[in-house]
C-alpha cells in the first residue's frame, strides 16, 4: 500500500470489480478505505510520490539489463471531465518521463479503421521497464461503439472476447495491467462542465458534444456494467474509483500503481564492472 497513514484498507481489494459487482451500488462521492479528507489526501499523495518515483525508476533501470523485464499499463476510462488528465499530471507526473509512455486515443483515423480495432492499441503497448498510460483505450470500441451503435451487436460481442484474449496475451508477455474507471456522478460532471464555461482559461477544454453524451448517461452506465461483467479477469481486473472528489481519485490510482509495482518488486541492476577499481581510477584523475 502507499505511504499515506489514512488508508484503513487496501484500494486493490476495496475497489476491485469482483463477482456480483454492480456499478449502480458505487457512490461516486465516497472514499472507500480512506478516513482522511481533502487536506490529508493531498498530503498523503505528496508523501507517496517519492515511493512511486523510486519504484518506477527501479522498474526502468532493471529493464536496461533484463530485456524481458515487466511493464505496467494503466488504462483510464471515464465519462468526460472525470479527471483523467489530473491523474496523468498529479500521479504519473511525479515520475521520470523517460520511463513513461502516454497515449491519448482519439477518434480512429481512416488508416486505423482499415484494421481491426486492436491494431492501433497493440502499437502503443509499453515496452519492458515502462509505465504505459492509455487515456481512453480499446474499451471505447465497446462503450461508444455500443451506445452509439457504431457496430452491430454481434461485433460488440466479438470484441469483448477479443479484448480478454488480447489482455491475457499482454499478461503472458509481462505487462501488468491496471484498468481504472473513474466513476463520476452526473451532478458533479455538470458542475465541472459549468466551470469550464464560466472560465475563459477553461474554454479550450469544453466540448459541446459532452452535453450530447450526458443525454445518454443511463446507456453509458449499462455499457460500463457490461464491460465489467465481460472483461474483468484475474489477470486484468477492473477497479472502479469514485471520482467526485479529485483528490481521492488521484490518491487511489497512485495506491493501485504502487501496489502493482510492489508486487513486481523491481531490483536495481548489479554493476557489470569492478566498482572498487573504478573508484580508484576516478580518484586518480
Amino acid at each position: 500500500m502507499s505511504a499515506g497513514d489514512h488508508w484503513t484498507g487496501s484500494p486493490s481489494t476495496l475497489l476491485r470489480v469482483g463477482p456480483g459487482f454492480r456499478l449502480a451500488d458505487v457512490d461516486p462521492a465516497s472514499t472507500p478505505g480512506y478516513e482522511g479528507g481533502k487536506k490529508s489526501g493531498k498530503a498523503d499523495l505528496a508523501a507517496a510520490a517519492e515511493q512511486f518515483d523510486q519504484l518506477q525508476e527501479r522498474l526502468y533501470a532493471q529493464s536496461r539489463t533484463q530485456p524481458d523485464s515487466p511493464a505496467v499499463l494503466l488504462v483510464l476510462q471515464a465519462m468526460d471531465s472525470a479527471g483523467k488528465g489530473g491523474i496523468v499530471r498529479h500521479v504519473i507526473g511525479a515520475t521520470d518521463p523517460q520511463g513513461v509512455h502516454l497515449k491519448a486515443f482519439k477518434k480512429p483515423t481512416s488508416e486505423e479503421l482499415a484494421h481491426d480495432f486492436l491494431w492501433r492499441i497493440e502499437r502503443e503497448v509499453p515496452e519492458p521497464g515502462y509505465i504505459g498510460v492509455f487515456d481512453r483505450s480499446h474499451y471505447e470500441d465497446v462503450l461508444i461503439g455500443r451506445v452509439r451503435r457504431l457496430a452491430p451487436p454481434e461485433e460488440i460481442e466479438r470484441r469483448y472476447g477479443a479484448i480478454v484474449d488480447f489482455e491475457a496475451g499482454l499478461a503472458e508477455r509481462g505487462v501488468h495491467i491496471v484498468k481504472v474507471m473513474l466513476h463520476i456522478s452526473g451532478g458533479e460532471q455538470k458542475a465541472r462542465l459549468s466551470e469550464r464555461l464560466e472560465r475563459p482559461d477553461k474554454h479550450w477544454k469544453y466540448n459541446p458534444g459532452d452535453v450530447d453524451e450526458r443525454e445518454l448517461w443511463p446507456a453509458y452506465m449499462d455499457a460500463y456494467q457490461a464491460v465489467f461483467d465481460r472483461t474483468s479477469t484475474e489477470q486484468a481486473p477492473w477497479f472502479v474509483v469514485p471520482a467526485d472528489h479529485k483528490w481521492y481519485a488521484r490518491l487511489a490510482v497512485q495506491a493501485l500503481l504502487i501496489d502493482e509495482l510492489e508486487r513486481i518488486d523491481p531490483q536495481w541492476p548489479a554493476a557489470d564492472f569492478d566498482v572498487e577499481a573504478e573508484k580508484a581510477r576516478l580518484a586518480a584523475t
